[in-house]
């Protein structure tokens, strides 16, 4: 059997396959086929592939049309999609029903890792939780980037530097991230979340947890957030509204499963922040945690800058493909067969029922 990537579509300088996981490819007894010069984005030569017996095609049509299985971190636009062969496999990263739903009439099988159910047996392939984890710490060192002022507390002759306060929105794998790399450059951090099992992950990264006085806890039976209340979301907006006033820096990433982003970071919240004060919306794509916030735009509200970067994996694509990488091998590991040298959907395994594609 023959798998295959061609090169994503720009800006997107992430890769599917890299050197590495090449070589673990063939020695599960799979035929490699990429796209010529498929790796400069990263600086991987197409001699680094063929060391590992990768055979490099001249077009990605050629790629298209001798694999059995492709490839992605993106959804291919229409035009790939139409030259892949019928009956084949695609895997993808992320799946966007509102873009996407319309190519699923295709005759391919198309997964999806965003969708992977949450288990112990999908760690391994876990793309939203190795993608987040870099999105965390990224977002926080953009932050700091734009924010003028000394990190960690500093005693000097000429008098102490206070240190910077960071409110993390959201504690799901990329705020934990979040967390740690403020706390490691000197800050001082605070974390809400509407889950309250995060409660004890916060405090063990030793930051403070914010939450509203008697609130259930809002979580689902996934370990996702869920739609808050009315009520919730009026007590959480005046708890937010004091801690943002009191804010140099708030990094947000909190986002629900299949729904818009909740706006969180109120047009009020903003305007009581202090001049020189930084916000990071990492839920932009998906319409944002703050007020205010655009895709890959930085907007200045009253001396306060709000971030929206649509793909922070772009800051750091090197480390973001190879794990990305690892987690796609992972996947298509379970779903071949040695013995029967094929792809098998087995509608049984939860892993290929939750991320297998339907009309």
């Amino acid at each position: 059997m023959n798998v295959g990537s061609t090169k994503e579509l720009s800006p997107e300088k992430r890769l599917s396959i890299t050197p590495d996981t090449s070589k673990s490819f063939k020695n599960l007894g799979l035929k490699v086929y990429l796209e010529k010069g498929f790796g400069e984005s990263l600086g991987f030569s197409d001699k680094d592939y063929t060391s590992n017996g990768v055979e490099i095609l001249n077009n990605s049509s050629e790629v298209l049309s001798k694999s059995d299985l492709i490839c992605k971190v993106n959804f291919p636009d229409a035009k790939e999609l139409s030259q892949i062969k019928e009956n084949s496999h695609l895997i993808v990263s992320n799946y966007n029903p509102e873009k996407e739903k319309q190519f699923l009439k295709n005759k391919l099988n198309i997964f999806a890792l965003n969708l992977l159910p949450r288990i112990t047996r999908a760690q391994s392939m876990d793309v939203l939780s190795s993608q987040a984890n870099l999105a965390g710490y990224r977002a926080v060192i953009e932050s700091i980037y734009e924010y003028q002022k000394a990190v960690p507390m500093m005693m000097t002759a000429a008098g102490t530097v206070p240190a910077a306060k960071v409110l993390v929105v959201g504690a799901g794998v990329a705020g934990l991230q979040a967390i740690a790399t403020a706390k490691r450059l000197g800050a001082i951090v605070s974390a809400t979340d509407v889950r309250l099992t995060a409660k004890e992950q916060v405090e063990s990264l030793g930051g403070k947890f914010l939450t509203v006085e008697g609130s259930e806890n809002l979580e689902t039976k996934g370990g996702y957030a869920k739609e808050a209340s009315e009520d919730f979301k009026k007590k959480q907006a005046e708890m937010l509204e004091n801690a943002a006033s009191k804010s140099d820096i708030i990094i947000c990433t909190a986002l629900i499963p299949g729904r818009p982003a909740p706006r969180i970071i109120t047009e009020k919240m903003i305007d009581k922040m202090k001049p020189g004060s930084v916000i990071f919306d990492l839920a932009v794509s998906q319409g944002g945690n703050a007020a205010y916030s655009e895709v890959d735009k930085v907007v200045n509200k009253k001396g306060t800058k709000i971030i929206g970067i649509s793909n922070v994996m772009n800051k750091l694509p090197l480390t973001a493909s190879n794990l990305y990488a690892k987690n796609l091998f992972s996947f298509v590991r379970n779903l071949y067969s040695k013995e029967k040298k094929q792809f098998i959907i087995n509608l049984e395994d939860e892993i290929i029922k939750n991320t297998l594609l339907k009309e």
